[in-house]
Parts: C-alpha cells; structure tokens; sequence
C-alpha cells in the first residue's frame, strides 16, 4: 500500500479524536534542529463541531484488537485497515511541517497485537522524530490502555502532551459497550501521568534554584527533558449512553480535582457502527449538547463556579435555548443587578455577558474613572445579555425588569445562544483530503506534495 493510501485511512480514521489543542508549553529550538513550540499555542483551525484540524492528525493503525461497539475501527468491522512504519509517521510529519502544512503531530492509534507492541511502536516513532530528525516542534500522543508504565514513562519524555480516553463516563457503560477495557486500565496510567508531570516539575524547579543563571548552564536547564509539560487530557463519548448532563459534569469535574487534567474533551457520538446496543439518533450527532458542556466545562476550569451549583439531580440536563451561564443567573436573580463600579472579580463572573479578561478590564479601568455602559461596550462586554443583571452607578441602561419570565423571553431571541453551525444543520467533519486542500489520492501525488 502506497503511503499516500495509508494517509487517506488513517487520517480519516482520526476524526473521531478530538483532544487537538494549543500547546500549553515554550520550547525554543536548539539551532540543530527543526521546529520549536510557543507557549501562547499552535496555530490551529476548528471545523464545525470544535475539532481542531491544524496537526497532522492521524491513527498509528486502525488495526485493532479490542471490540468497542461504538467504535469504527474495532476488530469486527468490515473496513479498510492500514499500519504506518515509524519511519513513515517521520516522513509525512517532517515533509509537511517543512511546507508549513501543519504545526506539529496528533498521534492516536488501535491496537496492534498488544497494547505493549503498539506502545512501543509509538516510542520508536517519537524518538526519530526528536533524536534522529531532530524535531521539536509539538506532539500529542494518545497512551494505550494497558501499556507497560515503564513505556509510558519513556513516551512522557518525548510528547508535550499525552491523553488517555476515558471513552464513557461511567464504569458500567464501559463494561457494557467496551468489555476489553476497564476504568481501572484508564485511570492508572492517568495517575501515573500525573505523578510524573508532578515530580518532574519539582526536579526542574531544583535544577533551576541549584544552577546560577550563567549562558552555559542556563541553556544546560533549558534542555532538561520534561515530562509531558503540556500536561494531560482525556475524551468522553457524549450520547452513547444514558447518563445525564449532571453525571458527565461531575465525572468532569472529579477528573480536574484529582488528576489535574487540562482539559475534558467531550465527543458527540455518531453511530458509525449500526451497533444495536447504541442509539440510533435520528436527529444526528448531539451536537448542541456537546456545546453545552462545553460552556459548562469552561465555566468549571476558569469562572469557579462548581457543577453542583449548574446542575442536580432534580435538574439533571442543561437548558437547550439558554447557556449555562445564564440559565443560572435566571434562576439565581437574588444576586442581581450587581454594580459595575463596585463589585468584586469574582462576582463580575457571574454576570451573563462579562467573561474572565473584560472582568479583569473592568477591575483595572474602574480605578482610573468611574465606568458607563459606553465604556463597558469598549471593554468587550456583550451588553444585550449582560444589560438585564448590571447597574452602572445605580441605573440600568434600559427600564428594564428584574423577572425571569420577562428576561428569559428576551434572551431567547439572542440567536447566539444556539451556535449558528447547529442551528443551519451544517455539521461536517472537515477531512485532511476535502477538495481543493490535497491532492487527490494516488502514489504521484503525494509524492508531489512531499518534493520527491
């Protein structure tokens, strides 16, 4: 099989992977040689439904040993199954990299013959690319479940960022729909993760204080390996199964608190096998619900609020027409309005319309003058959400009521509230080989691409 043919499967065969994000991590070229990484992130591109396409994003193998039944690749579907060399992954990452093509490597695969087999492989293939084609530019590997912890370990030092499916939120859904895979095989290597990331911070952190900051020893630091320095994340598949909102955020939010992960990754679930243990969703993927918890995870990770305050038991899923946000400021109204020009950080947080930077534009512009909704609109606040629940020097800028039946009806008709993607119907997963982006699929081709 040409390597343009192999390209073609396993790229298509990595969508269904979403955890592609900005690096998270600085690391300067040493001058030998290729790529570095930015600390503010990879330049990257998002498709319709938030997965990003920027990296080579592409399965080792869609080989596989296990039978999820809610996945494409497992090893009782009848589909076109590929495997790339090490030197192969090498070749497509360094040749492309070079034509400004992508930013650096995604690399997630199935399992060939044993986790421990495809582990390696995996190793082989980031240790050419940083030792042998000197490559430093950013790498995000998925671990296997079930690997050797000394694999992982040796991978860790090679990937800036490492990611282990949790693929369902509950340990009864995984017994039921992925019998070969247990949350124990998930979590352990996710600790394992962690604790590395953890004790090698601390390592650098007493390099750094023992070394004077000379040119040599400095630079000496600054090569240090690290330990997977973007840190770690994980996927859930949304949908699949019965579990609440409610479920999936406290799921979410127990991760963060005890792995200190970057980021939950939630996946919409798309019916790929006609398995008849899954739902058949006739109304397609569940795309808004997937963005919904999104908005949810972001409010968890950087405006404090806690899932208990979002969701509940007797209050299980979020509101279809309204963001979390302000769902729960409707339902919350005691707290408002709130004034502008005296409140603190963390309650500006919670008003509907003020995300994380405008609140730290307020705070800092309020003590050169006494802020107006004019000066709000500047700062970047989305006034027509935020109008209902703000005062600036004790007026509101329209007569408006403090009712949530009165404000809800209002912020209904905010067509933002539901992403212009979803409501259209467009979703699409954007594919490496979309006309007009590359070469169609032949051996002349993509040795065209690649200048040989």
């Amino acid at each position: 099989m040409t390597l343009m043919k192999k390209l073609n499967i396993l790229s298509d065969a990595a969508k269904y992977d979403v955890a592609c994000t900005s690096s998270g991590v600085e690391r300067g070229g040493s001058g030998k040689g290729i790529g570095n990484c930015i600390a503010p992130g990879i330049c990257h591109t998002f498709s319709a439904d938030g997965r990003c396409i920027s990296l080579l994003k592409i399965l080792f193998t869609n080989e596989c040993i296990f039978n999820c039944a809610y996945c494409l690749n497992n090893c009782n579907n009848d589909v076109k199954r590929a495997a790339f060399t090490p030197e192969e992954v090498c070749t497509l990452t360094m040749e492309f990299y070079r034509r400004n093509y992508i930013e650096g490597l995604f690399l997630s695969s199935g399992i060939l013959i044993s986790p421990n087999y495809t582990m390696d492989l995996i190793y082989q293939t980031l240790y050419q690319l940083r030792y042998v084609h000197g490559f430093h530019g950013y790498i995000h590997v998925k671990s296997i479940p079930g690997a050797d912890p000394v694999l992982v370990e040796k991978v860790g030092f090679l990937a800036d960022r490492m990611s282990i499916n949790l693929e369902l939120p509950t340990a009864d859904s995984l017994r039921r729909l992925a019998p070969c895979k247990s949350r124990n095989t998930i979590l352990k290597p996710m600790r394992q993760i962690q604790n590395s990331i953890d004790a090698s911070k601390q390592e650098l952190a007493l390099l750094e204080n023992r070394l004077y900051p000379g040119r040599g020893e400095l630079a000496h630091w600054q090569e240090t390996p690290r330990f997977v320095p973007a840190g770690q994340s994980t996927q859930m598949i949304i949908g699949a199964t019965p579990e609440s909102d409610f479920q999936i955020m406290s799921v979410a939010e127990r991760l963060y608190q005890n792995f200190n992960l970057k980021r939950v990754f939630f996946s919409a679930f798309v019916n790929v096998t006609e398995n008849s243990d899954l739902p058949a969703l006739p109304g397609g993927p569940p795309l808004l619900r997937e963005h919904r918890l999104y908005q949810a995870d972001w409010l968890l990770r950087f405006y404090h609020f806690k899932v208990s305050e979002l969701l509940s038991e007797d209050k299980p899923d979020f509101n279809i027409f309204l963001d979390p946000k302000c769902d729960w400021a409707l339902r919350h109204l005691e707290f408002f309005p709130v004034e502008i020009n005296r409140a603190d950080y963390y309650t500006l947080l919670r008003v509907p319309g003020i995300g994380y930077k405008s609140a730290s534009r307020i705070v800092k512009a309020r003590k050169q003058s006494v802020l107006t909704f004019s000066d709000l609109k500047k700062i970047g606040v989305v006034l027509k959400r935020a109008l209902y629940f703000i005062t600036c020097s004790g007026r509101m800028m329209y007569n408006t009521k403090l009712e949530e039946d009165y404000i809800c009806r209002n912020l209904m008709g905010d067509k933002t509230q539901i992403p212009r993607e979803i409501r259209e119907s467009g979703y699409r997963q954007l594919s490496l080989f979309d006309e007009g982006m590359i070469a169609p699929d032949s051996s002349a081709s993509f040795q065209k691409i690649i200048g040989v």
